[in-house]
Order: C-alpha cells, then sequence, then structure tokens
C-alpha cells in the first residue's frame, strides 16, 4: 500500500520537474546563469541548451540508478531482493515504497534547481533570495529518508534473527 503512494508521488515530480524544465526554459536568456559571486554577479554562464539537456542528463541517470532496486525486486529479476523481500511481506511493501518516494523527493530538489536557476535569471520577476526554505528543506529531507531507510533495514534485520 505503502508503495503505491510513493509510486505516485514519483510520477507527479516528474511532472513537475518536467513541467518547470520546459516552461523556464522557454523564458531563460542565451546564456545562463548558475550562481552569484560578493557582489551579485554572475560570472559563469552556460548556454540555454547545456543547461537543458545537462539536466535532463542529470535527471535520467538520478532516476535509473534511484529505480534499479525496486524494479530488480518487483520483477523479481534479483533473486537476493526477493528472497529477502518476499512478495507479502510488510517490509517489501516499506522498501519500495522507500525508493519510489527517495526518487520522488530527488525529482523534487531537481525541479527546484530549475526554479532557483530560472530565478537567478529572471531577478526583475521572481528574487532568488526567496528560495532559502529549499536550500534547508531538501537536504533535511534527504537525510530524514535515508533515516528512514536505516530504520526499514534494521527493523527487516531484527525480523530475520527472530525467526531464525
Amino acid at each position: 500500500m505503502y508503495y503505491r503512494f510513493g509510486k505516485a508521488f514519483y510520477f507527479l515530480s516528474i511532472l513537475l520537474f518536467l513541467f518547470f524544465l520546459l516552461y523556464f526554459y522557454s523564458a531563460m536568456p542565451e546564456k545562463v546563469s548558475y550562481n552569484f559571486d560578493e557582489n551579485g554577479l554572475s560570472p559563469e554562464k552556460l548556454s540555454k541548451g547545456n543547461f537543458f539537456y545537462g539536466m535532463v542528463a542529470i535527471f535520467i541517470l538520478m532516476n535509473v540508478i534511484t529505480l534499479l532496486p525496486p524494479k530488480l525486486l518487483e520483477t523479481k529479476s534479483h533473486k537476493g531482493l526477493s528472497r529477502i523481500f518476499p512478495v507479502g511481506d510488510k517490509f517489501r511493501d516499506y522498501f519500495l515504497g522507500w525508493f519510489y518516494s527517495f526518487g520522488g523527493i530527488l525529482n523534487m530538489a531537481l525541479a527546484m534547481v530549475v526554479l532557483y536557476t530560472h530565478a537567478i535569471n529572471n531577478q526583475e520577476e521572481i528574487g532568488a533570495d526567496q528560495y532559502n526554505l529549499f536550500f534547508y528543506l531538501i537536504p533535511a529531507l534527504l537525510v530524514i529518508w535515508v533515516i528512514g531507510l536505516f530504520v526499514i533495514l534494521v527493523s527487516k534485520f531484527n525480523q530475520v534473527t527472530t525467526r531464525s
């Protein structure tokens, strides 16, 4: 049940990332700034196309790495994972839900990178300093999710040791 919520969140985060990337790509200048120096100027710039294709490459790479373990488990391609998390085990649901929701959080982080880059390049519309909350929120969520994975794995380990 949990993995269905994780999967729904994951697919919604994909749509959000793609919407942000495509929408803000059209509003970006030909040379995209991605940081500030101490004077508030942006000396480093990328071409618009390099930014777009770089974000797509990072998105694909992160999603392939994140979704490989749950897909191996769902398709029963990896015998070790299928043995540890058999069908019907509550920890299988937690494990799958964790990976899908973690992929969703990573996609949300990438969407925020695109949004922040747009804010840097269009200062008259949106101030980049309005997104300071996300610089704390995304790492905090990532830390919480990693701790959640350890809790799931330790609980599964305890279940296996009590059965033996």
